[in-house]
């Protein structure tokens, strides 16, 4: 994916690893398991979406955007 013109926050796998209290790179392996979508910016770097990670760390279920 490509990064996508948006006013929404995007967050960096540290900053999802914290609300999680997780080690950044489950936040990856969760991202290329499916269990969370992300987004690559140019660089090759993952960001998520701000919206879809606070539904998560609510317990709510979350469509994947695409």
């Amino acid at each position: 994916m490509t990064v996508e013109r948006t006013s929404e926050r995007l967050l960096t796998p540290g900053e999802v690893a914290s609300l999680f209290r997780v080690d950044p790179k489950t936040v990856t392996r969760w991202a290329a398991s499916g269990r969370i979508s992300s987004i690559r910016t140019p660089g090759g770097h993952r960001r998520f979406r701000e919206t879809e990670v606070r539904a998560l760390l609510h317990g709510e279920a979350v469509e994947p955007a695409h």
